[in-house]
């Protein structure tokens, strides 16, 4: 996920919020860092991947990256310049995690604020392996993905990018697997609706939250993730030795988030990420093991169904956390997501902690969430439940 300073998805996401910054380098002039005057600045890409629930890969190929200054420019306008890859890359998008960057390129391209991007994929032909394709852990067969809005003008973003004359400006476009990969009904299929966001790389140093869980939930169902009023910032899987790397995360204090199944949801408030030097949570010798716990699944139907639905908990006195991700059908628009019945646990940070921390149960909001459905320019709705006495389905409608 990057910066995901909020996450912002294509087709509605429940924030959005970019936020660009400059990258180090020499030169620019003027009181903003020669951002407004003349000169040429150069801009340069890479890609990462949060986590992706339920497939073994997830493969996207790429041809071109393309950024503007006008938000609404058309595709046909001119003023777009562009990183073009010879041959197109294709990715498998489930190698981009734990701090993992996939590098695009760079270009040369007039100083100034960019606030449109395009990312352009292939066509998927006739050959193989395919260009844009899934591979559902259930079946272990490789599925074309549909990509129909990114073969003609390219999955649009909007970006604050800020690129200064004689400067550097490095940004990672973080591209949500599990969120953008949506199932269409019983038919086999697969669309692509993305759920993107573009971060400034602006130090190597720190940027990064580390960690552990424990071996036992070191699993592809465990996500990890930094928050900031309810939104993740960036998410990952921990490896098969539990261990954990956020990054890159932009500087502030988060809450970390630890979700696996069957396990009731830890939460970790205070965590600061600096640009100087990595925030490490724990060690192996105190890694996260969250206590068991029942599970209820939570089904309902959403419409349209391009809407999307997430689960946030309100601990009490805060914060409020996002606890899991709902996908909705592309055909039908049901959803359906497995909820802990038992409290969440909370601790807060300490800086080289050289004990195990204690979390303490939030018993009052146990089994107590929020879904909240968000639809491109509608206000989000939000209904409360409890898993102990749930109503048959939840229902959510957009005019």
């Amino acid at each position: 996920m990057k910066i995901k300073s909020i996450h912002t998805a294509l087709g509605a996401s429940a924030a959005a919020l970019l936020i660009g910054l400059v990258g180090c380098g020499g030169g620019g002039g003027g009181g903003d860092g020669g951002i407004s005057g003349t000169g040429v600045g150069t801009m340069r890409l890479s890609i990462t991947d949060a986590p992706a629930c339920g497939y073994d890969e997830v493969n996207i190929t790429i041809e071109k990256v393309r950024v503007h200054k006008l938000e609404d420019a058309a595709d046909g306008d001119g003023g777009w310049s562009e990183v073009v890859l010879n041959p197109p890359k294709r990715v498998d998008l489930l190698t981009l995690t734990n701090g993992v960057l996939e590098e695009l390129g760079e270009t040369s391209l007039p100083a100034g604020q960019y606030n449109q991007m395009r990312l352009v994929l292939a066509r998927n032909g006739g050959g193989t392996p395919l260009a844009n394709s899934v591979i559902p852990t259930t079946t272990g067969v490789e599925t074309p993905l549909t990509t129909p809005s990114a073969q003609q003008s390219g999955l649009k973003l909007k970006v604050n990018m800020a690129v200064a004359a004689g400067q550097l400006a490095d940004f990672a476009i973080d591209f949500d697997a599990c969120k953008s990969v949506v199932k269409r009904g019983n038919s086999g299929q697969y669309n692509l609706k993305p759920v993107i966001s573009v971060i400034p790389l602006l130090s190597d140093a720190g940027l990064r939250v580390v960690g552990y869980v424990d071996t036992a939930i070191a699993n592809a169902s465990t996500t990890v993730s930094v928050q900031q009023g309810g939104a993740p910032i960036k998410a990952t899987v921990p490896d098969v030795n539990g261990r954990f790397v956020l990054y890159p995360v932009p500087a502030g204090n988060y809450e970390l988030v630890v979700a696996a199944a069957g396990r009731v949801t830890a939460v970790m408030t205070g965590v600061p990420v600096v640009a100087t030097s990595y925030t490490t949570v724990n060690s192996t010798s105190f890694a996260f093991l969250p206590q068991p716990s029942t599970s209820t699944t939570v089904t309902g139907t959403v419409t349209p169904t391009t809407a999307t639905v997430r689960v946030l908990q309100s601990l009490t006195g805060g914060p409020t956390v996002e606890v899991a991700w709902a996908p909705v059908d592309a055909d039908t628009g049901a959803f359906q997501t497995v909820l802990p019945n038992q409290a969440p646990v909370r601790t807060a940070y300490v800086a080289n902690a050289t004990t195990a921390y204690t979390f303490a149960s939030d018993a009052a909001v146990a089994g107590l969430y929020a879904l909240q459905a968000a639809l491109a320019g509608a206000p989000p709705q939000t209904q409360s439940i409890d898993t102990g006495a749930l109503p048959p389905s939840i229902l959510f409608s957009f005019p």
